[in-house]
């Protein structure tokens, strides 16, 4: 991370409380249940990559400064790292990017221009995780927003464990054989199969 925008510094984060999403409880609210039913977007994956990150970076404080901003377009231009986009016609209007390895994925950043279009991102993430062999959906520290859709922090050790167990393991987000189903993404209660 870095400290700002303009900090030139960057620096390794370890918190001894971690966020992380569960992927059997991903809270899906009412009203998110019928925004994912109403489809009136498009879910594209990678088409973007580098406007999802211009997307995360656009607020008053970021912690994506130019070197950040780079690193990451080089994992994902390596195959590392992916977007996941929403999309409503021709206006990208939410998104989220994170980092694979192993069975680990490690959501990075989110951003919205349009309301609810980060949660439906989440919620189309979740999904594609959980059905491509992903164990882990580390999200470095818990938000409101995240904790609002089953977010939990963990102690550093435990997090440790299951870090080492998802890196043992493989998952692949780009599975052809993955297939979207909106009825499941919108399913108000996580199913554990």
């Amino acid at each position: 991370m870095a400290e700002a925008r303009d900090d030139p510094e960057l620096f390794w984060v370890d918190p001894k409380l971690r966020g992380i999403l569960p992927l059997n409880g991903f809270h899906v609210s009412r009203s998110l249940a019928q925004k994912i039913k109403k489809q009136n977007y498009t879910v594209r994956i990678n088409t973007e990559f580098s406007a999802v990150l211009e997307g995360c970076a656009d607020r008053d404080e970021t912690w994506i400064n130019q070197e950040i901003f780079d690193l990451y377009c080089q994992l994902h231009d390596q195959g590392h790292a992916h977007s996941l986009e929403i999309w409503q016609e021709d206006r990208l209007i939410g998104g989220v990017y994170g980092v694979v390895s192993g069975a680990a994925f490690f959501g990075e950043s989110m951003f919205s221009r349009e309301r609810n279009a980060s949660k439906i991102a989440l919620a189309y993430l979740v999904h594609r995780l959980r059905s491509t062999g992903f164990m882990l959906f580390d999200t470095q520290f818990i938000t409101p927003h995240l904790a609002s859709l089953g977010g939990l922090e963990i102690p550093r050790s435990h997090y440790h464990r299951l870090l080492a167990h998802a890196l043992h393991h493989d998952a692949n987000f780009l599975d052809p054989t993955y297939s979207e189903d909106v009825a499941a993404i919108a399913q108000r209660k996580t199913q554990t199969s």
